[in-house]
Order: structure tokens, then sequence, then C-alpha cells
């Protein structure tokens, strides 16, 4: 009778049965750290064409802008807005594919490493639990403020600071005559309005950029000094 038990419960989850055997877990863990390495790669490369769109939509902007004196100089400021939006739909894609290097960094501290050197332990005792959980489970390992954050820090701020010395530069070399505040307005909105607009959105930026907040995200290398192990006598 307890046989036929065993045998049911096996049947009904055979990932119990998995666990206990060491040979077959193996060769599940070479198997489930090469997909979770897959799409690690794959959400990589999505954020690798957001960041080359926005880049592109960037450059052709400036190139119309700067192409004759007639064009509004409030084509720069929508580049602006278009290079913010793909800031954004790159920290959502961000978010999506640190759950999948947080996964790969935990075979890793755990497994990997383990193995290669077992002296140490492993660097998280209940990481099989903690992934399993996370299977079933599954969430983002940081905030929309950390990934916007990030992204902002690895490359759409310049972009942004570029584009705001471009449109500055634009509305004071293009007319010379004017003040600042007449050359930056826009329709009926005076100058001064946009000009607190533009500042206010950049001052908002820098203090995402500037935040003073522990980082969340897993595998990060800054604040580590460089390691040594490629060195020779």
């Amino acid at each position: 009778m307890s046989e036929d038990t065993d045998t049911e419960e096996t049947a009904a989850d055979p990932g119990r049965e998995l666990g206990r055997d060491t040979s077959e877990l193996s060769t599940v863990f070479g198997d489930v750290y090469r997909g979770e390495l897959d799409r690690e790669t794959t959400w990589r490369s999505r954020l690798d064409q957001t960041t080359t769109w926005g880049v592109t939509i960037m450059a052709a902007i400036l190139t119309w802008a700067f192409s004759s004196p007639d064009n509004p100089h409030y084509i720069i400021l929508v580049g602006v807005l278009a290079v913010g939006v793909f800031c954004w739909i790159e920290a959502r894609r961000y978010r999506d594919y640190d759950v999948y290097r947080a996964r790969v960094r935990l075979f890793q501290e755990n497994l990997f490493a383990n193995a290669f050197d077992p002296s140490l332990g492993a660097e998280h005792n209940e990481w099989r639990t903690e992934l399993g959980e996370d299977y079933r489970r599954p969430t983002y390992k940081i905030t929309v403020f950390e990934a916007v954050s990030n992204r902002l820090r690895r490359i759409y701020f310049a972009l942004l600071i570029v584009l705001g010395l471009a449109w500055l530069f634009r509305v004071t070399a293009f007319v010379p005559d004017a003040s600042l505040p007449d050359a930056a307005s826009v329709g009926t909105v005076p100058g001064a309005i946009v000009l607190v607009a533009v500042g206010a959105l950049y001052a908002t930026l820098l203090v995402i950029v500037l935040w003073p907040r522990e980082r969340e995200a897993k595998g990060e290398f800054r604040e580590v000094e460089a390691g040594e192990w490629k060195e020779t006598e």
C-alpha cells in the first residue's frame, strides 16, 4: 500500500523526487542555468535596441533642427520628451532583465562558485528555496525608481544633457538679437515659462540620478575593487 502511495505521489509531484536525485538534479541545474542565461541575453539585447532607437531619433531631430534657421527650436524639446519615453520603456525592460540576471547570479554565487571553491561554502544557504519560490511566484527585484535611475546614469542622462545644450544653443545662436526668454517662447507660451519648465525637468532628472540609496540590483560591479586573478608572477 505504501509503495502504491509513493508511486502516486511521485507521479503527482515529480519535482520532489527529482530534487532527491543528485545526478538528475545536476543535469537539470545545467539546463535551467542555460535557459536563464539565454533569457538574460535576450532581454539585454532588447535594452540595446531601445538605446539605439533613442540615439537615432535624437540624431534625426538635431539634424533637422539645425538644418535651417526657419525650423522651430521646440522640435528639440520634442526630442527630449521622445528620449524620455525611450528611457521609461528601457527602465521597464531593465526590470525584466534584472529578474533573469538575478537568477543567473544566484546560480553563479551558490552553485558554480561553491563547486570551484568549496572552502567558502554557499553564499546563501537557502538559495534553492529562494529560487523555487521565485519560480512559483516571480517578482521584480528592483523598483521602478531604481530602474529609471540606472538607465539615466548609464546612458540617457548624457543624451538628455546633449539635447538640452543643443536647445540652448539653438535659441541663442539663431536669434542673436533677442533675449533668451523671448527666443525660448513657444507659440503663445512665454519663454520664461518654457525655461522654468525645462529647468525643472532637468533638476528632477539630476535628483533621480544623484539620489543616495542602496542598490538592489544583483551582480553590480560598482563600488567593488578590481580583482587580481588575472595577474601573473
